[in-house]
C-alpha cells in the first residue's frame, strides 16, 4: 500500500497530487520517488524515457514500488505521435487513418490492443485520443492527429477510440478541449486564437468532446488557444468560463481535468509556469501536466510551492485544490481496479493468444486507410528505386527523433532501394541528381502546407513523369504521379502499407 510521508501536511500533499512531471532517464531518479512518497501521484513518460517494452515494465513497477497507485501517463497517439515505438515509428496508424476508414469497430478495435500495450507495460493514462475536427488545412499541429475535418466523423470515432482504450483499463485523456483543430500557430511556440462564433464552435468544436463524456472518457486535455467568444481573456486553460462552466457545468463532465504540458509557450511566455499552473487549477483543472522540456526536482518544487502560496494568500481557494487533487486520486483507484480486474489466474494464457494474433490489426487498418490515383494502370516497381523524401520540419508533438517514410519498407520489398532526404528551394533538381536513373518515389507530408514542396513535385514530375507520389499527411493537394498514394499519416506500419503497394502491388 501507498505510504505518504508522515512530514508531509495535506496542503503540500495536495499540491504535490495534482503535478504531473516528466523526468529524465530510463530508471526513476531519486528525487521523483522521495516524491512519490511525499504525495506525488503522477508521473508523465516521453520518448526519453522508452527503449523497450521491457524496460517500460520495468520503469514502472519501479514507480510502483514506491507508491502503487501512482498514474503513469504517456502522450501515445500511435501513428506520428508515438513514444512506445518512438525509435522505429509506430505499429498503429493514426487517427486520420482510421477517419479515412470510417468503420467505428476497427478503431475500437486499434484502441483496444494500443491499450492492452500499455496497460501491460504499466501505463494506466493515456493524453489521447485527440478530438480535435481538423477544420483548418493549415494547421501545424493537429493534421493527421484528427479524425478528419467532419465533427460528426470525429465524434463517432473519439467515442470508439475511447471506449476501446479503456476497455484495456487504461483511462482515455480526450483532447484538446474546446478543440484545437480551426488554429494556423503550434501552441508550443505561441498562442493559437479561433475567431468563431458559438454557434460554430457548439457544432463543430464541441459536438466530439460530447461523444467523449458520453462515452465515459475517464479525463479531458485542456488547450492553450483563445477562444474569444467564449472567453476573451484568457485561454482555455486558464479560463474559469471554458473549464467549469462550460466543460464542467454545461457539459456535464465529472471526470479529471488535465492542462496540456505547461511549459509550452502560449501558457509560459506570458504568465510563466507557476503562475500559469496556478491560474489553471482555479479555473478548474485539476492536474498539471509538465515535463516536455522541464523534468527535475526543482520545477516540482515551484509548482507545489507556488500553489501552497496561493492557497495561503487567498489567491486558490483550499477546497479547490483539495477538489482537484481528489479527481486525481479517484482515477488512480480507477486505474488500480482496473489493473488488478485484469490480472486474473487466465490473464498469462489471454496475453499470449493476443501475442499470436495481435500480428496485425494496426497493418489491417493501414492498409485499408490508403486512397490510390493511377493503380489501375501503375506497374508494380521490381528494381530498387530512388526514394526522395521531401521533409518538412516536424512540429514538436511529432518530434524528429521518430523515422518516417517509405524507404525503410521499400528496402525489404526490393533490396538495394537508396534514399535521400531534401528541403528546400532547390530540393527538385537535389533529388534528382542524386537518384540518376533510377525509378523515385518521391514521398511528401502535408504538400498543400508548403509552397517549396510542390515545387520540388512539379521539378521531379516535368523531368520524371513516371515519378510515384506518396503523400503521408493530410491529403489536400490534388493527386499527381504515375501513381500517388494517400496514406493519410506517416507512421511506420502507414509506409509498410505504401511499399507494399508499389513493390507487389497488394492493396487491401
Amino acid at each position: 500500500m501507498t505510504t505518504i510521508a508522515s512530514g508531509t501536511d495535506t496542503l503540500t500533499r495536495d499540491a504535490l497530487t495534482v503535478l504531473q512531471p516528466g523526468f529524465p532517464g530510463t530508471t526513476a531518479p531519486d528525487w521523483l520517488l522521495r516524491r512519490l512518497g511525499e504525495g506525488l501521484a503522477s508521473v508523465g513518460l516521453f520518448g526519453r524515457n522508452i527503449a523497450s517494452p521491457q524496460q517500460l515494465a520495468s520503469l514502472t513497477a519501479q514507480l510502483r514500488a514506491e507508491r502503487d497507485d501512482v498514474l503513469v501517463a504517456i502522450d501515445e497517439e500511435g501513428g506520428d505521435v508515438t513514444r512506445l515505438e518512438v525509435r522505429t515509428g509506430s505499429s498503429f496508424p493514426g487517427n486520420h487513418a482510421l477517419g479515412a476508414v470510417d468503420d467505428v469497430s476497427l478503431t475500437l478495435e486499434v484502441a483496444a490492443e494500443l491499450g492492452r500495450r500499455l496497460a501491460e507495460c504499466g501505463v494506466n493514462l493515456n493524453w489521447a485520443p485527440s478530438a480535435d475536427v481538423n477544420s483548418n488545412p493549415a494547421n501545424p499541429v493537429i493534421g493527421v492527429r484528427s479524425f478528419g475535418a467532419d465533427p460528426g466523423l470525429v465524434a463517432r470515432h473519439t467515442a470508439a477510440y475511447v471506449t476501446g482504450l479503456q476497455s484495456a483499463g487504461v483511462a482515455a485523456c480526450t483532447k484538446h478541449f474546446p478543440g484545437h483543430g480551426d488554429t494556423a500557430v503550434d501552441s508550443h511556440h505561441a498562442l493559437p486564437r479561433i475567431d468563431a462564433d458559438p454557434s460554430v464552435l457548439t457544432e463543430r468544436e464541441l459536438t466530439p468532446f460530447r461523444a467523449a463524456i458520453a462515452a465515459g472518457t475517464r479525463a479531458v486535455m485542456s488547450a492553450h488557444i483563445l477562444v474569444p467568444a467564449l472567453d476573451p481573456a484568457r485561454p482555455a486553460t486558464l479560463s474559469p468560463r471554458i473549464l467549469t462552466n462550460l466543460l464542467r457545468e454545461e457539459l456535464g463532465y465529472d471526470g479529471l481535468i488535465v492542462t496540456d504540458g505547461m511549459e509550452m509557450q502560449a501558457v509560459a511566455a506570458t504568465y510563466g509556469i507557476e503562475r500559469g499552473s496556478v491560474l489553471a487549477v482555479a479555473a478548474g483543472a485539476d492536474a498539471i501536466c509538465v515535463g516536455g522540456g522541464l523534468a527535475d526536482d526543482e520545477t516540482v518544487r515551484r509548482l507545489r510551492d507556488a500553489l501552497v502560496t496561493a492557497v495561503r494568500t487567498g489567491e486558490l481557494p483550499e477546497q479547490r485544490l483539495a477538489d482537484a487533487a481528489q479527481r486525481v486520486r479517484a482515477l488512480a483507484r480507477w486505474t488500480a481496479s482496473r489493473s488488478t480486474a485484469a490480472a486474473g489466474p487466465d490473464e498469462a494464457t489471454a496475453r499470449a493468444d493476443r501475442s499470436a494474433g495481435r500480428v496485425d490489426v494496426g497493418l489491417i487498418a493501414a492498409r485499408r486507410a490508403l486512397r490510390l490515383t493511377g493503380d489501375d494502370v501503375f506497374t508494380p516497381l521490381t528494381d530498387p528505386p530512388y526514394v526522395a523524401a521531401l521533409t518538412p520540419v516536424a512540429n514538436i508533438a511529432v518530434g524528429d527523433e521518430t523515422p518516417w517514410g517509405v524507404a525503410a519498407e521499400l528496402g525489404r520489398l526490393l533490396p538495394g532501394t537508396e534514399t535521400g532526404s531534401f528541403a528546400g528551394a532547390d530540393a527538385g533538381h537535389a533529388a534528382l541528381a542524386a537518384a540518376g536513373e533510377r525509378r523515385i518515389v518521391a514521398v511528401v507530408r502535408d504538400e498543400h502546407r508548403h509552397p517549396w514542396m510542390t515545387a520540388a513535385l512539379d521539378t521531379l514530375l516535368t523531368a520524371r513523369p513516371d515519378t510515384v507520389v506518396v503523400e503521408m499527411g493530410v491529403p489536400q493537394a490534388p493527386p499527381r504521379g504515375a501513381l500517388h498514394i494517400a496514406t493519410h499519416g506517416a507512421a511506420r506500419v502507414c509506409g509498410r502499407a505504401a511499399a507494399e503497394v508499389i513493390a507487389a502491388g497488394t492493396h487491401a
